[in-house]
């Protein structure tokens, strides 16, 4: 019923910009946290960052690696939520995933999420 469908993804320039949505349909919430991870080969799924149900500055959070350089945000009347990466840097290249929990707050925890998109491929080069 529910799926998540991520697009955006791609080859970008270090130092560029590159902006990843993602799309929640099918059976949706009216309140449901959502997040942003990645994996790169051989490495563990990391946070990357999280939003909750209403989006605001203050309910949003981000992996210090990527602090001040990505921004997660979302529009719920499209039930999207996006992560615009700036100056991505190479170590930023990995498959980035997407997430929905059905919670008001903010969720960075991965086994906390109930539903997962399957994934976009970001590469970064030098």
């Amino acid at each position: 019923q529910v799926q998540l469908v991520e697009s955006g993804g791609g080859l970008v320039q270090a130092g560029g910009s590159l902006r990843l949505s993602c799309v929640l349909s099918g059976r949706t919430f009216s309140s449901y946290a959502m997040g942003w991870f990645r994996q790169a080969p051989g490495k563990e799924r990391e946070f990357v960052a999280a939003i909750d149900w209403r989006g605001g500055m203050a309910s949003r959070r981000y992996a210090d690696s990527v602090k001040d350089r990505f921004t997660i945000s979302r529009d719920n009347a499209k039930n999207t939520v996006y992560l615009q990466m700036n100056s991505p840097k190479p170590d930023d290249t990995a498959v980035y995933y997407c997430a929905a929990d059905q919670s008001w707050g903010v969720v960075t925890t991965a086994k906390e999420y109930d539903y997962w998109g399957q994934g976009a491929q970001v590469t970064v080069s030098s």
